[in-house]
Order: structure tokens, then sequence, then C-alpha cells
């Protein structure tokens, strides 16, 4: 997921191009703001194409499933109508930490909901930079970004959907209106019925959730 940001008329880092003065905040206390905005970014290698899905609940693992499974849903499985596997390389830590069994348990209800064996590289702690989407999507999204007042989870999105490259780079965004609720444990008998894979080479941070249609 990308930085978390407040709702609200705050000031942000950068310069807006406007025709008139823009005012806002310049302590961006929570409690006079509208929330917080949850983006979590998905991005496709291969057609250079990112999608954002916002939300305003909490970053956990069912909402990063459910970002994924509206991304498939919506455009994975029409580009890869084909497609048996997912590869997802995600950072060590946050809603999809390597070390959680509570993601792995979400990730395994993924792959039976979508159907597809998801395969899974995580980068160790303090390489997430080298993960393609931090260059490639999100640091485009922070430009285009840049300046501009969230006052609502519709401008942000606005702001967002205008991030483009002169390499083509495309961007969708959705709003997700589902509420996560934190601190949820894993099932008891999860580790007895795990239907996740691990590799013989750094099994720590490669594995792979195999639905049971395979």
């Amino acid at each position: 997921s990308k930085k978390k940001e407040l709702i609200g008329n705050f000031s942000r880092e950068g310069y807006p191009y406007t025709q008139t003065p823009v005012d806002a905040l310049d302590h961006d206390f929570p409690s006079t703001g509208e929330g917080k905005l949850i983006p979590h970014g998905i991005y496709d290698l291969a057609r250079n194409e990112g999608h954002m899905n916002l939300n305003t609940s909490h970053d956990t693992r069912e909402f990063c499933c459910d970002s994924m499974a509206h991304w498939w849903k919506q455009q994975g499985c029409q580009h890869y109508p084909k497609a048996r596997r997912l590869l997802l390389l995600c950072e060590g830590g946050g809603s999809n930490a390597a070390n959680r069994h509570v993601f792995k348990e979400a990730l395994q209800v993924l792959a039976k909901r979508l159907g597809l064996e998801i395969r899974v590289a995580h980068y160790p702690p303090y390489c997430s930079k080298y993960n393609p989407i931090e260059h490639r999507l999100f640091s485009h999204i922070t430009c285009a970004c840049q300046g501009g007042v969230f006052h609502s989870v519709a401008i942000a999105k606005q702001f967002m959907e205008k991030t483009k490259t002169c390499k083509g780079l495309k961007v969708t965004v959705d709003i997700l209106t589902g509420v996560y609720v934190t601190g949820k444990k894993c099932a008891e008998n999860f580790l007895e019925n795990m239907r996740i894979i691990f590799d013989d080479y750094l099994p720590r941070w490669n594995y792979r959730a195999v639905p049971q249609t395979i």
C-alpha cells in the first residue's frame, strides 16, 4: 500500500498549478480532518498499467486481498483470460507481512476465490525500493498529486487518475467502500489445513497459495 493521507483541508507537499491561491491548514491534526485515505496499488509490469483502490477504513489483510480481487475481476481476467497463476511482488511488512499467518490465510481464501495459484515474492526489509511499483507507479502518482488538497476521497481519486508519463503509463482508480476490522487472528486449525507451499530457496520470502481446485 502507498502512504496514507489525511482527508480534509490540509496543505500537502508540492506546488499546484492554479490561477487562484489555495487556502489550506498548515497543521494536519487528524481530529480536524474527515478521516484517513488508505491507497492500495497494483502495477501490471507487462502492460505498464497501474490501478489504485482507495478506502477510508483500515489497512488490513482483507483490504489488501479485496483490492487484488477487485483488480482481477475488473481488468486482470480480461487482459489474461488464460492465466492460471498470479505473481505478486510484495513488501515484507504492513498488511501483507511475510511473517504473518493472517496474511497467508487471507491469501489462501483469495486463491480459492479466484481459482488461481498465487505466488508471492516478498522483498526483505529495507529492499522495497527495488519493487517496480515504487518507481514506475507510486512516484508518478506522487507527482500528479503534489500540492493538491484532498478534501474528499473523490477528489483524491481525480488527482490520481491524471497520472501519466511519456512512456504511456495509464492509471485507473476505484473506491472500495468496505469496512475492515483490525486485530483479527487466523483460525486455530489454519496451520494444520494450510494450503501454502513454501519454496526450497528462501522459503520465508517465497511461497504460493494453491486453490483447492488444483
